[in-house]
């Protein structure tokens, strides 16, 4: 029989290859799932994970999917960090493209470089200012935040709804609920000609290295591990939980709002109901899956773009359902979180009596 003995201490070494075995077990079980649907799952696996790495558009497009993953999924990681958990980023991303969009509608008329910056300010700012929603309802009558800013996701996204439909719906646009399309100067700047791919990628990889920074070489860092690993010694410390709980809210929602922002302004160009796509809750996957860690966070980023980009061409190659491919990415999460027990506990045969 087979027994789970606790360990003395974590396993660091589980701890990073646990990751690794829930991705390995995830496309076995896809296997066996695309089978199921009376598909060549070999087949299958090579569309999504080979495919799009061989394709130069395919590999520009990683990109614009992985840059907004990376940048909620740092967000979170902080919360996470200290057992706070926000599972609305979501909606804090569809605020972010409504303010930065509202911005942008506002100058329509009017071109400058000072525009994408007020976009991304007013993305960052709104973003932040819905997740306080739930930060200030944990301080002060010490509500759950989970349910709390998951159900502000469906506020926010009929929201967004009743504005494109109304106030910043396009007059030229025959009723349909859309918003103009941005210009030029509300539109962001290409990196890879050719592509669309946007200079949000580097702000993504530059959130990856402040967080390092933030979390290894700076106070703040070390409070929020404190917190999330001995809450009564930071509280012993003089650390306090509500300036915690508002920073790391505040931080989540900022970097939400700014990745809602990009989306906004980049590939999409318009506010349009349809703009939230799933972000906000991949990317608490993408934390996990990198352990919380910046840049565990941008290699699982990377990862979970690649079953975008792939679910996306095998659904037109293969005439996979969307929803399969859903099924894919959860079962990812499942997988970790099921395997997560070998980083405390080890697995020991015992003799039968």
């Amino acid at each position: 029989m087979l027994e789970l003995v606790a360990r003395k201490e974590a396993s660091r070494f589980m701890l990073w290859l646990t990751p690794a075995l829930a991705v390995v077990l995830t496309m076995l079980s896809g296997l066996a799932l695309f089978a199921l649907l009376g598909k060549d799952p070999f087949e299958a696996v090579r569309v999504i994970f080979v495919e799009p790495l061989l394709d130069p558009f395919s590999r520009t497009e990683l990109l614009v999917k992985g840059a907004p993953l990376v940048l909620i999924a740092i967000g979170l990681s902080f919360g996470f960090r200290a057992g706070i958990w926000n599972i609305g980023a979501e909606g804090q991303f569809t605020i972010g493209a409504l303010t930065a969009g509202a911005v942008a509608l506002a100058f329509w008329n009017v071109e400058g470089i000072w525009l994408l910056p007020l976009m991304a300010l007013a993305g960052a700012a709104g973003g932040a200012a819905w997740a306080m929603i739930p930060a200030w309802l944990r301080i002060r009558f010490n509500a759950n935040e989970i349910l709390v800013s998951l159900m502000l996701v469906y506020v926010a996204e009929l929201l967004l709804s009743a504005m494109v439909g109304g106030p910043l719906r396009d007059p030229d646009g025959f009723n349909f609920p859309e918003s103009r399309m941005f210009h030029d100067s509300a539109t962001l700047p290409i990196i890879i000609e050719g592509s669309r791919a946007h200079v949000g990628a580097l702000a993504a990889l530059g959130a990856v290295v402040i967080a390092y920074v933030l979390l290894h070489r700076h106070l703040f860092g070390f409070e929020v591990r404190l917190f999330g690993q001995a809450p009564r010694a930071a509280r012993f410390a003089g650390f306090r939980e509500a300036r915690l709980v508002a920073a790391c809210l505040g931080l989540s929602g900022a970097l939400a709002g700014l990745a809602g922002m990009f989306e906004a302004s980049g590939p999409v160009g318009q506010l349009v109901p349809a703009l939230p796509s799933g972000y906000g809750f991949t990317a608490i996957i993408v934390a996990f899956l990198g352990r919380l860690h910046p840049v565990g966070i941008l290699l699982a980023g990377a990862v979970m773009a690649l079953t975008y980009i792939g679910g996306e061409t095998a659904q037109m190659a293969m005439n996979l359902p969307a929803a399969a491919i859903n099924v894919f990415q959860g079962m990812l999460l499942f997988f970790l979180l099921g395997i997560d027990v070998l980083v405390n506990y080890r697995i020991r045969l015992r003799r039968a009596l």
